[in-house]
């Protein structure tokens, strides 16, 4: 069975979403809590790669299993194993020949200046910060 998930993450604390071995990365983290659900290894597949410090707000896994679970089960399952800013949106069956790479009809892609003197508070590490007036030409 392949089944994909939609993943929304705050990459601040990570190397990425590639997996790492001298840093966490948000698959590894994905792959750990989903296989704690399977009871086996999982390897998953997303849409694109994301960098340090990037976040998602709806990335898109895919992976195999040949386990059965409610889609809900792969859901909270795999959320009470990932930290706090990772969570999985929703799982769903899907076929044989979709790739959340290969499938993926459209990525959209938001970067945010934030164009103010004071730096950002609640948006650390959210968005861009700019004191000084920006010169759009």
């Amino acid at each position: 069975m392949k089944i994909a998930l939609g993943i929304e993450y705050s990459g601040t604390s990570y190397s990425g979403w590639q997996r790492q071995k001298h840093c966490p990365s948000v698959q590894q983290h994905v792959e750990e809590a989903v296989s704690r659900v399977a009871n086996e290894n999982i390897v998953v597949q997303c849409a694109g790669r994301t960098d340090r410090g990037v976040h998602a707000l709806h990335q898109i896994v895919h992976f195999e299993t040949e386990v059965s679970r409610h889609m809900h089960s792969w859901v909270l399952g795999s959320n009470v194993h990932l930290p706090q800013d990772i969570s999985i949106l929703w799982a769903k069956p899907v076929d044989k020949d979709f790739n959340a790479r290969f499938s993926a009809s459209s990525r959209t892609y938001l970067y945010v200046i934030l164009n103010r003197v004071s730096r950002p508070g609640l948006l650390q590490h959210k968005v861009a910060w700019q004191s000084r007036p920006l010169d759009a030409d």
